[in-house]
């Protein structure tokens, strides 16, 4: 029957699958639990990709316990990141034409390698330029839920960083954003007056072949998960501690597919071990912030960070078929900037149609006009949108007001007197997706 699954968090002593320690998760049905609570893993959505699977209550046996420990282990990557940091030391020494990267198995090969891999695809000729940009070297991985590594386009990786230079931030915790990574290691490394580091959280083990362990560490954002263990953790406190935890902003770009819940509950792990930084005393300050993601999340990221605003600048990708900016209408990239640094201080660029709203104190797309009755600048997805005197909001410019409904919907949409309400809890006034009972 209609219903959901809820996710109750990470629970400490909860079993781990090859992505960490699991969540655990409950079926709901009319905002009641139903059945039993199980363990899945925290970062694929799909069984498919990881099929780990354990009741709350089920007792598992001791072979069958040392069997999955011996999965786990089989199922890491085939170097540790040190390992990949000593070759990667002798790779560089390689002349040119001894520089070869294996596009079947995403790995730097030494020539001692090359005849284990003789019967693969490589490129050659590695140059410097290439070592990096190891987003352009590596295939993306693009499952939505788990790991989409949609790259962002040049332009929003050069906006990004000039956004953050302007507003004063010397360092980056950049969690799932390798582009805006590399464009600041690259910079670091050819500028001698570029003073912007950043530290690479990612769930891409591969990154750990072009950077050292004080550069990236491999994390899963959808559990708090460093798989280096305390020296990775370690690795990252440090990194927010520096300069007294001051000029440091997270910047993160999750999968689309992903809960929002449990990113909201690593983004604060994160922010609570910046916070533990702080030797001034500023207890009541939130770690600055850019999470970056499509507009109709904006109720759920709400919901867990209150303080933060959405910005109207379209972010892009190179790799993505609909995310492009310079579309029109519905085709616009949905993506924005969510932050928790006030929206007067972020100048988005005017040569692209974005403004300053002089009532609303902040930058907004050109074909946001500002509502008197509502008295902001309501559109979220570009368009100019209008306002419903019935509904005592502005809604899409394709909406127009339903009697039957009683709210805004498209024209040829078909009419239902939702009695049942929302499928999770049962009450009227929202939809499955944004239940309160689902958090």
């Amino acid at each position: 029957g209609p219903g959901g699954l809820a996710l109750l968090g990470a629970v400490p002593g909860a079993p781990s699958c090859p992505h960490g320690p699991a969540l655990l998760f409950v079926k709901i049905s009319q905002g009641k639990e139903e059945g039993r609570r199980f363990y899945a893993c925290a970062a694929c959505r799909d069984r498919k990709d990881c099929n780990f699977f354990q009741w709350e209550d089920e007792k598992v046996s001791e072979t069958r316990l040392a069997a999955r420990e011996e999965y786990n282990r089989n199922h890491q990557p085939s170097f540790t990141h040190r390992q990949n940091v000593e070759r990667y030391k002798n790779f560089v020494l390689l002349p040119l034409s001894k520089r070869r990267f294996c596009q079947e198995c995403q790995q730097l090969l030494l020539p001692a390698e090359w005849e284990k891999h003789s019967s693969h695809q490589f490129l050659c000729d590695i140059s410097t330029a290439q070592l990096r940009s190891p987003s352009q070297l590596l295939d993306p991985l693009e499952n939505k839920k788990t790991n989409a590594q949609y790259l962002f386009a040049d332009r929003s990786c050069q906006f990004l960083l000039d956004l953050i230079i302007s507003l004063g931030f010397r360092r980056v915790l950049s969690v799932g954003t390798p582009r805006l990574h590399e464009m600041i290691q690259s910079k670091a490394s050819q500028e001698e007056d570029f003073r912007v580091r950043s530290l690479l959280l990612d769930i891409d083990f591969r990154y750990s072949q072009f950077y050292m362990e004080d550069e990236f560490c491999h994390y899963n954002m959808f559990n708090h998960h460093f798989f280096g263990g305390e020296a990775a953790h370690e690795t990252c406190r440090k990194f927010l501690y520096q300069d007294k935890g001051e000029r440091v902003i997270l910047v993160t770009d999750p999968p689309f597919g992903g809960l929002v819940e449990a990113l909201a509950s690593s983004f604060k792990k994160l922010m609570a071990m910046w916070k533990e930084t702080e030797k001034q005393g500023n207890a009541n300050q939130e770690m600055p912030m850019f999470w970056i993601f499509p507009y109709f999340f904006e109720s759920r990221i709400l919901e867990f960070f209150p303080s933060f605003s959405m910005i109207d600048y379209q972010v892009d990708y190179d790799n993505h078929a609909l995310y492009k900016h310079g579309k029109t209408g519905r085709r616009q990239s949905p993506v924005r900037i969510f932050t928790n640094l006030s929206p007067s201080t972020i100048v988005l660029p005017m040569e692209e149609g974005y403004r300053f709203c002089s009532i609303c104190q902040r930058y907004v797309s050109s074909g946001n006009q500002h509502c008197e009755i509502c008295d902001s600048c309501t559109s979220k997805d570009g368009r100019r949108w209008k306002h419903c005197i019935v509904c005592k909001k502005c809604v899409k410019p394709s909406w127009f007001h339903c009697n039957n409904c009683n709210c805004c919907a498209l024209q040829n949409h078909t009419c239902e007197k939702t009695d049942a309400g929302c499928f999770v809890c049962g009450k009227a006034g929202h939809k499955r997706s944004t239940c309160p009972s689902l958090s």
